[in-house]
């Protein structure tokens, strides 16, 4: 798992300078090689976002996404996207994105993480995602 956590950290540090500078295109932002998982990843929530900020602030309760922070915006996007299609399970998403916004933001923004995230996933499971 060192390979796609350390992957994940590369896409939310891609998002992040994406969100904080609209006008450049994702692939400008880094330099070099990155990992295939990573620019994936990064590309799929920069061409979702609209539709991912709009899940957030549904499961935010009074929050909307763009009022978060830019690095708790970029990892709810990126769980969001990765709860959405199935490709990870459920606990591994949240996990790992209750862990980015411990190291690289707080522990105040993991809790909201969490419970934004733990909100999503219950609703999808009561609908039948």
């Amino acid at each position: 798992m060192a390979g796609r956590r350390a992957a994940r950290r590369t896409a939310l540090f891609l998002l992040y300078q994406w969100d904080l500078l609209p006008e450049r295109p994702l692939a400008s932002l880094h330099e070099g090689d990155i990992d295939p998982f990573a620019r994936d990843l990064a590309e799929a929530v920069a061409a979702r976002a609209p539709a991912l900020d709009a899940r957030i602030t549904e499961a935010a309760e009074g929050w909307r996404a763009e009022r978060l922070g830019t690095l708790e915006r970029n990892i709810l996007r990126i769980a969001v996207l990765e709860l959405g299609t199935g490709d990870v399970p459920a606990e591994v998403a949240i996990d790992e994105a209750v862990e980015l916004a411990k190291r690289y933001a707080s522990d105040d923004a993991a809790k909201l993480v969490n419970g934004i995230l733990g909100r999503i996933h219950r609703e999808a499971a009561l609908d039948g995602r």
